[in-house]
């Protein structure tokens, strides 16, 4: 098989159910999730596997769980295959986040993004996280999609974020707090 094919060469690229330009909200939207799924290889590339074998594990899933993310939205219309993402995704995601929360201490301020490698690279997934679930929403006003992909990467975000603490909390690095505001959030009963 050759990587090349020539059929973009005019600006345009093949989704599920047709061609659009490639500069099309939807090739953004998937691009943008495919742009997470390579920062969070790379966030697993440091991480050493005897410290953070679970995490290993999970995230391995949510590089799948992305790629169906990608390929549902390269979807034009629902018709022309079943979604992957479910609603069940998602919920997983908050078991996940429950989990590895347990293992952080209260925060009362907002976290900056740092303390060490792993957790700051996390952090990077978490903002591209963002940035991917915006596109979505740009692309769920004016096109058919996977509504489940939105909420997959809403919840996503914030296991970026619980998993970063996690991270700093296992190397032994202290979270990097917001000193310029008041404390926001309540201790955990």
């Amino acid at each position: 098989m050759r990587i090349y094919t020539r059929t973009g060469d005019k600006g345009q690229t093949g989704v599920i159910g047709g061609r659009v330009d490639k500069d099309d909200i939807r090739v953004e939207a998937y691009g943008t999730v495919d742009e997470l799924n390579s920062f969070l290889g790379q966030a697993m590339s440091f991480m050493d596997r005897e410290m953070f074998g679970d995490l290993l594990e999970e995230l391995l899933d949510v590089q799948h769980e992305l790629f169906d993310c990608g390929s549902d939205l390269a979807i034009l219309k629902k018709e022309q295959r079943e979604y992957k993402v479910t609603p069940e995704l998602a919920e997983r995601l908050e078991g996940l986040i429950d989990r590895f929360d347990a293992e952080t201490p209260d925060i009362t301020r907002f976290i900056l993004p740092g303390g060490g490698r792993v957790s700051s690279a996390l952090h990077v997934c978490r903002t591209v996280c963002r940035r991917a679930e915006r596109r979505v929403v740009t692309l769920a006003r004016t096109q058919e999609i996977n509504p489940a992909v939105q909420i997959y990467l809403n919840r996503l975000s914030d296991l970026f974020f619980v998993l970063a603490r996690a991270a700093n909390h296992r190397e032994g690095h202290p979270d990097v707090e917001y000193i310029r505001s008041a404390e926001v959030f309540k201790k955990r009963p």
